[in-house]
């Protein structure tokens, strides 16, 4: 990005928190009428006007300055941890999709860091694992970059120690609702990907029911969970929340098949379901929803083998599957292309057969962690989603754990991404 000048501009580095700031002070140049502090403004090579379409090169800083990159202080109003784009009227929005000019991620509710056009710059791709099972049930995070390979690491703790839940999240949060700690629960907690920490409640699921094996999807705005095991009856419960708020979580509809142990990934528009255990079988069943809707399940076709206890992730357009449990466990991976329906296609091998495991993604990579083997591991490997091959060894989690969610900040769920 290049910034405007004119004779007798002068670009001058502030050092404000450690945080180096550009801002460009204003000597021959105007604001314009009615721009103030913290508004996003481009240069006519005139003025500094309000920025209302994909034109922001910086924000108002003062009545004389334009902070161009960087941090800036002064505004109000924001919530920490949170990341920002305008409307067509200027104004700051923090739900956004592509066709919106991401701002900056807010780190009070004064500041902000600014990074213009989106925040690829500012953190790479970031996937949590949470809870499980190991000699007993465990409350841990842990962390990994997505684009690395390396061993997990410490990220905080659950609101409580659970294994099954089912996970769903946008950019800024990650979500885990239900599980088991010996009995199905009803809590639904999150967490800011972004910053390492323990788990908030964010509400309970469906009329405070206790479910644990469900599945969980999301796009940039709702996330959903269904099926799942109902105090130890299946249940076909599709539900729904609104990752940018918290509370209860609302009814969506119902799968065609009441089943637990199922997998659940999604594009931007769709969330699709596979694999499980229903009518006292392992299944081979895919179903999809529109997610910006509320309806039944659509059947979209089967995967290339009956399975329970897999786990699915995404790109926006490919859908895969890896492991579960048929008459043993498996290192099966197939796929999907979401937007069509049909029945899955091979895709390669885990590097390791195993059941109850967690998988999350990148727009490029699916990352598959912890299971049960015959015995709980604590493997990550990788596969490259956009194509068809065996998994590879990424590192190692913190523990040989089985039962554990994963999720992203940058799957193929989420309208806009790094």
């Amino acid at each position: 990005m290049s910034f405007p000048t004119t004779d007798g501009a002068k670009l001058t580095p502030i050092d404000v928190n450690t945080t180096l700031s550009w801002s460009n002070i204003l000597y021959s140049q105007t604001l314009n009428a009615g721009v103030v502090v913290g508004n996003p403004v481009y240069y006519d090579g005139v003025n500094w006007k309000l920025a209302t379409t994909q034109n922001a090169v910086g924000l108002c800083s003062s009545s004389t300055s334009v902070t161009t990159r960087g941090y800036i202080s002064g505004l109000s109003g924001l919530t920490a941890d949170t990341w920002y784009a305008k409307d067509t009227s200027g104004n700051f929005i923090s739900v956004f999709d592509n066709t919106s000019q991401c701002i900056g991620c807010a780190t009070s509710t004064t500041e902000m860091i600014i990074q213009l056009g989106g925040i690829i710059g500012y953190l790479p791709g970031k996937a949590i694992f949470s809870g499980g099972y190991v000699a007993d049930y465990v409350n841990t995070i842990d962390y990994i970059i997505i684009t690395t390979t390396s061993n997990s690491t410490d990220f905080g703790d659950l609101t409580l120690a659970r294994r099954w839940s089912a996970p769903c999240s946008n950019t800024v949060r990650g979500i885990f609702g239900g599980g088991s700690n010996g009995s199905a629960s009803t809590i639904v907690d999150y967490v800011t990907i972004i910053i390492n920490s323990n788990a908030t409640n964010f509400g309970n699921l469906l009329s405070n029911k206790t479910i644990d094996r469900m599945a969980g999807c999301s796009s940039s705005t709702r996330g959903i969970f269904a099926g799942g095991d109902d105090n130890g009856g299946k249940t076909n419960l599709i539900e729904y929340i609104n990752l940018v708020s918290t509370g209860n979580a609302i009814d969506f509809g119902d799968l065609s098949i009441a089943t637990s142990g199922l997998a659940g990934c999604s594009s931007p528009t769709r969330g699709v379901f596979g694999g499980g255990f229903g009518a006292g079988v392992q299944i081979n069943v895919i179903s999809y929803i529109t997610i910006a809707t509320t309806s039944n399940s659509t059947d979209f076709g089967d995967l290339t083998i009956v399975m329970d206890n897999d786990s699915s992730c995404s790109s926006s357009t490919r859908g895969v599957f890896g492991g579960g449990y048929d008459s043993a466990v498996t290192n099966v991976i197939s796929y999907i292309t979401i937007a069509s329906t049909g029945n899955a296609t091979d895709f390669g091998d885990l590097t390791s057969a195993r059941n109850v495991l967690a998988s999350c993604s990148s727009t490029l990579r699916g990352v598959f962690a912890g299971g049960d083997t015959g015995a709980y591991t604590n493997i990550i490997d990788y596969i490259t989603i956009a194509s068809t091959g065996n998994a590879t060894d990424f590192g190692d989690l913190s523990a040989e754990v089985t039962g554990p969610t994963g999720c992203s900040n940058n799957h193929g769920g989420l309208s806009w991404k790094y």
